[in-house]
């Protein structure tokens, strides 16, 4: 789900949530407290702040949480894995037998990696299942990044 703020997507609602863990964490964060989160500028929490700072984005939260929506970080969720895969950048594309797109995402951010939706230079492997992207498959391609297999993924993993 998608909440709408300006300049925050998939990567720094993540990072929010290792952060801060709660939503109401989040509220309560000070322009300040939002800006010294690795990777949030300035920018970012200056738009984060005034989102939150509308009486009509809080109300929206409280419907979503009246209705159930849970906005906490799992216990779970908080520990890494493992270390395996830090300092690797990974791009996910096609579909996999044992795991979902998002599961193998997960799997990879878990284990210290770094997930991108696009290739470039900076991409170490690009985990391809079938019916690959062909435009990704071309520039892996052209810019030799390593693609490799659900099981070499899971190798990977040990």
């Amino acid at each position: 789900m998608r909440l709408g703020i300006r300049y925050v997507g998939e990567t720094v609602a993540k990072k929010l949530a290792y952060n801060f863990k709660t939503i109401e964490a989040i509220e309560a964060a000070s322009f300040e407290e939002l800006n010294a989160v690795n990777e949030i500028g300035a920018v970012i929490a200056r738009s984060l702040r005034d989102w939150l700072d509308n009486p009509k984005h809080i109300d929206i939260l409280n419907r979503l949480k009246a209705a159930g929506l849970q906005f906490t970080l799992s216990e779970d969720k908080m520990q890494p894995a493992s270390d395996k895969l830090a300092g690797l950048t990974f791009v996910v594309s096609g579909t996999f037998i044992n795991y979902s797109r998002d599961g193998i995402k997960e799997t990879i951010e878990r284990n210290g990696g770094k997930v991108s939706g696009s290739v470039s230079g900076k991409t170490s492997y690009v985990v391809a299942g079938a019916d690959m992207g062909p435009a990704k498959l071309e520039k892996a391609q052209k810019l030799g990044v390593k693609i490799i297999s659900e099981e070499e993924f899971s190798v990977m993993l040990g």
